[in-house]
């Protein structure tokens, strides 16, 4: 089993900042890309940003210059720094791993979640 653990969610007000931690848990052989995505209510899973082993990222246009990505391969996290958050950045956060069990045996896994509610 592979488990993805999210922390770091909560309420802040608009301008202000979060940080979301998700680290990797149990047996598997290494870990390609990792990501955060979110879901408002009422809307679509979107990319939020993702990152390689390698370090190169990609964020959506939305958050861009606003949140960085970034990851410890050692520790097998991956942390989303969010700055100047606004209101419409309130969503469910999901982390994703791209994760290879073995040589043979690749599956992505999906974090359980963590609220983000931006409001005064």
């Amino acid at each position: 089993q592979v488990q993805l653990v999210e922390s770091g969610g909560g309420l802040v007000q608009p301008g202000g900042s979060l940080r979301l931690s998700c680290t990797a848990s149990g047996s598997f052989f290494s870990i390609n890309a990792m990501g955060w995505y979110r879901q408002a209510p009422g809307k679509q899973r979107e990319l939020v940003a993702t990152v390689t082993p390698g370090h190169s990222t990609e964020y959506s246009d939305s958050v861009k210059g606003r949140f960085t990505i970034s990851r410890d391969n050692a520790a097998n996290t991956v942390t989303l720094q969010m700055n100047s958050l606004k209101p419409e950045d309130t969503a469910l956060y999901y982390c994703k791993a791209g994760v290879y069990k073995d040589l043979h045996r690749y599956l992505e896994v999906w974090g359980q979640g963590t609220l983000v509610t931006v409001s005064s």
